[in-house]
C-alpha cells in the first residue's frame, strides 16, 4: 500500500510540477518566517534562565518624579539592611553598566567591559568558577575576577590565580576565573570591588542616587514588605528631615514637593530583560512589544501558507476526483483515502521543512546583522519546536483537504460531475477574503510605519551634528579624596583642547556632560520661588551650544569674556521655563546645588533621548560653575573642516594615542550618525514590516492564483458554452473577475479597524508622531486591487483561449 501511495504521489508530482513547487515554496516561506521568530524568541526568553536565583534576586528601582525612574539608588540603605530587613538574605551595590577599562599583564594589554561591584555580586549572579571561588573572588579592592575569555586573551591560559595585573595606577591580583552558563543581564569581562570608598562618602547622603542595588530575598513573597520599609526610610530620612531643615511642617513640605517623593519598586531578575520598566542592566533591555509583533506576524504568515496549501489542494482536487472514485469502487475506505492524502502532505511538509532550514541558514547572517544578534540553528529546544511545527503543519494542512477529497461520491465523479457543496465554496472564498484582509493590514501598516520613520528622520532635532566628532574621553584614574580633583581634571581637558585646536582641519573644540549617542544621566532639582523642578544638569564648556547650533529663544550664550559666566550663570530650556511659569526669566535667580545662579538665556528644546522620550527640563552651566560635573565629562566634541576630514581624523588619532590615552583605542563617531542610532530600532521595524509585507503579498497572490485556477477550472463548461453563444472575451473577463474584486473590497473593509487601532497604539509610544490619514488606506486598497486584477485577469484570459470542444464533447 505504501509503495502504491508513493507511486501515485510521484505520478501527480510529474503532472503537477507548478502546483507542487508552489506548495513547497509557499509552506517553506511560512515555516522559515516562524523559525526566524522562534530563534529570536528563544534568545530573548533565555536571559537569566540559567540563574537559580532569578526569582529571588530583585533590582531596586527609584521613581524620583512622575517622569523620572532610575535604576540607581542611594547608598544609605546599607546601614539598615543587616538589622532592619530580616527578609533580605544578601544585597549588592554595583555599577549596572560596563566601563571599558584597560588591563595590562607585562607587555600584553586589552580593553575589557568591567563592572564595579560589592563582594556579594556572585550571590546574585552565580557564574561558574573554573579557578578560585565566588566567596573570595571580590573580597577587597585588590581583587580582580575575570572571565575565561578575558583570561585567554590576556594570559593565554586560565591558570592565572595570583597573577598581578596593572589596572591604571593600581596593582590587582587575579582571584577568580569564571564562565557564564547562559545569556545573562550582566556578562562582564572583568569585575572589581572599588565600592568601599563610595559607600563611606555617601553613607548619610539621601539625595545621591549613585549605584545600582540588587536584593536577594529569602522569600520573594516578602517583596512588598521590603518596598514598604525602603519607602518608609525615604520618608523619615528625606521628607521629614528636609521639611525640618526648611522649617516647615511635613504636610507643607509634601504639598510643595509631592512630585519628588521617592517611591521604590522591586523587579525580579527573571523579568529584567523583557518586562522591566527601565533599561537597568549593561546587556540592555529587550523589546517585548517587538518580540510579540514578530511572533504574531510570523504565525499569520504560516497560517496564510497553510490556507494556501488547502486552496492548492482543493483546486487540484478536480483532477483527482476520478482517481478517488475508482479507488472507492475498488474497495478503498474513506479512512484509507484520508491517510493517503495525509501521507502526501507529510512528504510535501518534509521537503518544505528542509527548504525552510536552507533558507534560514543562508539568511541567518543578514538576520543576525539586522537584530544585532548571534543566533544559530541548534539546541534541543529548537529541535523540539521544529518537530511541533512539523506535526501541526501536517495536521492543519493535511486533514481538511484529505477529508474534502475523500467525500467525493463515486457515482457522480465517474459520470463527470465533480461539483462540490456550497459549504466548500464558502469556505474557500472565506479563506481568500481573510487573505485579502491580512494583506491589506500589512500594506496599510507598512506604509504607516514608513511614514512615521520618515517623519522622525526628517524632523528638526534642535541641533546639527554634521562634521562634529564625538570622541570618547577616558579620564585618568583619579582619587576622589583629592580636594582638587575637579580642578585637575578641567586643567587636563584645557591642555588637550589647546593642543587639538592646533591640528590642521580642526575649527572648534568643546565638551560637556552630554552625549548625542546616549543622552545625559545627571539630574537634580533646582528651586525658583516656591517651585522645585527636577532637571537634567548639563555642564558645558564655552562654545559647546554654538558648535551644535543649538538655538536660543531668549538671552545669550555663555561668554568666555564675561568672568561671571563661569561662576554664577545658568541657561534653562523651554521645558524648564514652562514649569517655572515665568514669562521673563532672563536675570532671574534660581538655586541649584546650594548655589544662587542667574539665568542668562533660554535654550530651545532639543531631544537627546530618542523618539519615545519626552524632552525633560534642562539646565546648562559652565563646568567650573559646579565643578564636580567635571567627573562626568566622558566625551570631547571636535568640529572639523569638511574638505579635510580624513587627514584631520588621522592626525587626531595620532595625537590622541601619543598624548591623551595610550592604552585605550581612539573611539569617535560623527554626532549626527551617533544620534541616528537612537532611531535604528524603528528603522529596523520599518524594514521588517516592509519585508513581511512583501512575503505576505507573495503568499496571498499564491493563494489567489490557486483559487482563481480552481474557480476557472470548475467553470470551464460555462466558459465554453458562453463562447459558443458568442460571448466576447472582455465580457468573460469581467464576469470571471468581478467576484475577486468584491472579495478584495470585503477583505479591505475587514482590515480597516484592526489596522487603524493597532497602528495608532504603536504610534502612541512616540512623543513626536504623525497623524493617521486616509492616504495609507487608499494606497493599500489600490495596490492590493491592482495585484489582484493582474493575477486574476491573466489566469482568466488563458481560460478564454481554450478549445471549447474539449469541454463540450461530454454533454
Amino acid at each position: 500500500m505504501l509503495q502504491n501511495w508513493i507511486n501515485t504521489f510521484i505520478y501527480h508530482l510529474k503532472h503537477n510540477k507548478l502546483f507542487t513547487a508552489l506548495n513547497i515554496l509557499d509552506l517553506s516561506i511560512g515555516i522559515a518566517g516562524l523559525i526566524f521568530s522562534i530563534l529570536y524568541w528563544n534568545e530573548e526568553q533565555s536571559y537569566n534562565d540559567w540563574n537559580p536565583n532569578k526569582e529571588v534576586v530583585f533590582q531596586s528601582i527609584s521613581k524620583v518624579s512622575p517622569t523620572n525612574t532610575w535604576g540607581t539608588n542611594v547608598l544609605t540603605f546599607e546601614s539598615y539592611f543587616k538589622n532592619d530587613f530580616k527578609e533580605i538574605e544578601s544585597y549588592c551595590y554595583l555599577d549596572t553598566w560596563y566601563a571599558e577599562k584597560t588591563i595590562q599583564y607585562h607587555n600584553k594589554k586589552g580593553v575589557f567591559n568591567t563592572i564595579n561591584a560589592q563582594k556579594t555580586f556572585f550571590e546574585m549572579f552565580p557564574f561558574a568558577f573554573i579557578m578560585g571561588n565566588s566567596k573570595t573572588a571580590l573580597k577587597d579592592e585588590n581583587c580582580l575576577a575575570i572571565s575565561k575569555k578575558t583570561a585567554l586573551n590576556l594570559f593565554g591560559s586560565v591558570n592565572v590565580l595570583g597573577k598581578t595585573v596593572n589596572y591604571y595606577d593600581k596593582k590587582l591580583v587575579v582571584t577568580g576565573v569564571y564562565t557564564i552558563p547562559g545569556k545573562s543581564s550582566l556578562e562582564p569581562d572583568a569585575i572589581t570591588n572599588f565600592t568601599a570608598e563610595r559607600m563611606r562618602e555617601n553613607k548619610d547622603n539621601w539625595g545621591s542616587f549613585d549605584m545600582g542595588l540588587l536584593l536577594k530575598l529569602k522569600n520573594p513573597a516578602d517583596k512588598d514588605k521590603v518596598i514598604a520599609k525602603m519607602n518608609n526610610l525615604f520618608y523619615k530620612n528625606r521628607s521629614l528631615k528636609w521639611a525640618k531643615d526648611e522649617g516647615i511642617s511635613i504636610a507643607e513640605w509634601s504639598k510643595k514637593n509631592s512630585e519628588f517623593e521617592v517611591k521604590v519598586s522591586l523587579e525580579s531578575l527573571k523579568d529584567a530583560r523583557l518586562h522591566s520598566q527601565i533599561d537597568g542592566y549593561a546587556e540592555g533591555q529587550g523589546n517585548f512589544q517587538f518580540l510579540l509583533i514578530m511572533m504574531a506576524l510570523s504565525f499569520l504568515i504560516l497560517i496564510l501558507s497553510l490556507f494556501n496549501y488547502i486552496n492548492f489542494a482543493t483546486a487540484n482536487a478536480i483532477k483527482r476526483a476520478k482517481e478517488v472514485g475508482i479507488r472507492k469502487v475498488l474497495g478503498a475506505s474513506k479512512g484509507n483515502i484520508v491517510l493517503q492524502f495525509i501521507f502526501e502532505t507529510f512528504i510535501i511538509t518534509t521537503f518544505s521543512i528542509l527548504l525552510s532550514l536552507v533558507i534560514v541558514e543562508l539568511s541567518l547572517p543578514f538576520y543576525n546583522n539586522f537584530l544585532n544578534k548571534n543566533l544559530s540553528i541548534s539546541g534541543f529546544q529548537f529541535s523540539f519546536e521544529l518537530i511541533v511545527i512539523f506535526i501541526i503543519t501536517i495536521i492543519a494542512a493535511g486533514i481538511f483537504p484529505a477529508i474534502y477529497i475523500s467525500n467525493f461520491e463515486s457515482l457522480k465523479v465517474l459520470k463527470g460531475n465533480f461539483s462540490r457543496s456550497k459549504s466548500g465554496v464558502w469556505l474557500r472564498n472565506g479563506i481568500l477574503i481573510l487573505q485579502f484582509a491580512i494583506a491589506s493590514f500589512f500594506m496599510i501598516g507598512s506604509y504607516i510605519v514608513y511614514l512615521q520613520v520618515n517623519f522622525l528622520n526628517k524632523r528638526d532635532l534642535g541641533f546639527k551634528g554634521n562634521q562634529v566628532l564625538e570622541i570618547k574621553y577616558e579620564k585618568p584614574f583619579f582619587d576622589l579624596n583629592d580636594p582638587k580633583v575637579d580642578e585637575k581634571l578641567f586643567a587636563r581637558y584645557e591642555t588637550i583642547k589647546q593642543e587639538i585646536s592646533k591640528i590642521k582641519g580642526v575649527s572648534q573644540v568643546s565638551t560637556g556632560v552630554i552625549s548625542f549617542a546616549s543622552g545625559n544621566s545627571l539630574s537634580s532639582t533646582f528651586n525658583y520661588n516656591d517651585k522645585t523642578i527636577l532637571a537634567q544638569n548639563i555642564g558645558v564648556d564655552y562654545g559647546m551650544l554654538e558648535m551644535m547650533k543649538i538655538k536660543l529663544s531668549q538671552g545669550r550664550y555663555l561668554d568666555s569674556s564675561i568672568a561671571s559666566d563661569s561662576i554664577d550663570a545658568i541657561l534653562i530650556n523651554e521645558k524648564a521655563l514652562q514649569l517655572m511659569n515665568e514669562k521673563n526669566p532672563v536675570g532671574k535667580v534660581v538655586t541649584l546645588n546650594d548655589q544662587k545662579l542667574k539665568i542668562i538665556g533660554v535654550v530651545k528644546d532639543f531631544n537627546l533621548w530618542g523618539p519615545k522620550a519626552e524632552i525633560p527640563p534642562m539646565v546648562f552651566f559652565h563646568l567650573k560653575t559646579i565643578d564636580w560635573t567635571n567627573l562626568n565629562v566622558n566625551h570631547l566634541f571636535v568640529k572639523v573642516n569638511q574638505n579635510e576630514i580624513t587627514n584631520t581624523i588621522a592626525d587626531l588619532e595620532t595625537f590622541w594615542k601619543k598624548n591623551v590615552d595610550v592604552d585605550s583605542p581612539f573611539h569617535y563617531d560623527f554626532v549626527d550618525k551617533a544620534y541616528a542610532r537612537n532611531y535604528q530600532e524603528y528603522i529596523n521595524q520599518s524594514n521588517l514590516f516592509s519585508l513581511l509585507n512583501f512575503v505576505v503579498i507573495l503568499i496571498a497572490l499564491f493563494g489567489l492564483f490557486a483559487l482563481a485556477s480552481y474557480s476557472v477550472q470548475s467553470r470551464m463548461k460555462e466558459i465554453a458554452i458562453r463562447k459558443t453563444l458568442g460571448a466576447e472575451t472582455n465580457v468573460l473577463l469581467k464576469e470571471l473577475s468581478k467576484q475577486y474584486i468584491i472579495f478584495c473590497f470585503v477583505g479591505f473593509l475587514i482590515a480597516l479597524f484592526p489596522a487603524y487601532y493597532l497602528l495608532n497604539k504603536w504610534l502612541e509610544d512616540f512623543v513626536f508622531r504623525i497623524e493617521i490619514s486616509a492616504y495609507p488606506f487608499l494606497f493599500g486598497f489600490l495596490a492590493l486591487l491592482s495585484l489582484t486584477l493582474i493575477v486574476v485577469l491573466s489566469r482568466t484570459y488563458q481560460a478564454t483561449k481554450v478549445d471549447v470542444l474539449k469541454y463540450l464533447k461530454y454533454e
